[in-house]
């Protein structure tokens, strides 16, 4: 069966430089499994990587949507796995990188992925948040569907009235419609890069630092200036965009700012890291201080051409 190779790890860990390096080595291509470096805009808050730095090697899902449109993990999976299959017929072996955890399971393990969207009921559901709450619909949906509600929490409302919005489209419950996986015909075989806490964190810090340096607040103050806002646009609802815009609403001051975007940073890191410890199938690479990631990446090569060593179940 093809395979296709993943580069997983918390943000800041050196997931992109690895790859990249990787698929010069390869011949290869990537596919960027990441929910905020897709949309267009934002390249210094999501730090897509540049022209230069991508080397020549061509990147899928990079800077391809608008703020406005519309990207989860089930649509990922779908097209996503459609590249891949053009990569497979044109002998390339598909690299896959990126920290979206769930954006990974979708590719490669399939999730819900039903076509169940319907404008009209979720504007409705949009308006009953705003006027009844969000603990009243999550109260609906225990009732509807407790299995999918129990995974969840008033807090995710989006997930929520993304579930009653599949529910009253298509009178099934997304935990009965989740559970139909669509076939995959490729093996994945996951890296992670693994570094110590203090080190990782020492990186995530000194990336906000050069965020800054780069122009993070005058890309946000030029969102702004188009009207847009992360309370409204999802896309936008993401670490480095949220606190800045709060830095410019005036409810954080410089330093703050700063701190602040440091802080769930580090935060976001530690769940990515919960999250992929519990896939067993990850081949983790100790990643030290001073270790260049083109070493790193000699390392991955040298255990795929030896995949008779890897586990791949």
């Amino acid at each position: 069966m093809n395979k296709v190779f993943c580069i997983v790890g918390p943000t800041a860990s050196g997931k992109t430089s690895v790859s990249i390096e990787l698929a010069a080595l390869m011949k290869s291509e990537i596919i960027s499994a990441d929910s905020r470096q897709v949309y267009r805009n934002i390249p210094i808050a999501t730090s897509v990587p540049t022209l230069e730095e991508r080397k020549g090697i061509r990147h899928y899902f990079l800077e391809e949507l608008e703020l406005e449109e519309e990207m989860n993990a089930g649509i990922f999976g779908i097209k996503a796995r459609v590249v891949i299959e053009e990569m497979f017929k044109n002998g390339i072996a598909p690299i896959i990188a990126g920290g979206s955890g769930l954006y990974i399971k979708s590719l490669i393990d399939g999730l819900f992925e039903e076509e169940s969207k319907n404008e009209e009921i979720r504007n409705t559901l949009n308006n009953r948040l705003i006027k009844e709450g969000k603990e009243v619909l999550y109260d609906e949906l225990m009732k509807i569907d407790n299995e999918t509600a129990q995974k969840t929490s008033p807090e995710f409302w989006r997930r929520v009235l993304r579930a009653l919005e599949i529910y009253y489209t298509t009178g099934k419950k997304p935990s009965e419609i989740k559970k139909k996986k669509p076939e995959i015909n490729f093996t994945p075989i996951q890296f992670g890069l693994l570094l110590d806490r203090e080190y990782l964190y020492d990186r995530i810090n000194k990336r906000v630092d050069r965020m800054i340096e780069n122009g993070l607040i005058d890309e946000v103050v030029d969102l702004r200036d188009k009207s847009y806002h992360w309370r409204k646009n999802y896309s936008l609802d993401t670490v480095g965009v949220k606190e800045v815009f709060k830095y410019l609403d005036g409810e954080y001051n410089y330093e703050k700012m700063i701190e602040a975007i440091k802080q769930n940073s580090r935060r976001y890191a530690k769940r990515q890291m919960t999250w992929f410890n519990k896939d067993k199938r990850i081949n983790w690479i100790e990643v030290k201080i001073g270790v260049t990631s083109e070493s790193i990446a000699n390392i991955i090569y040298s255990k795929i051409i030896g995949q008779n060593r890897l586990t791949v179940n």
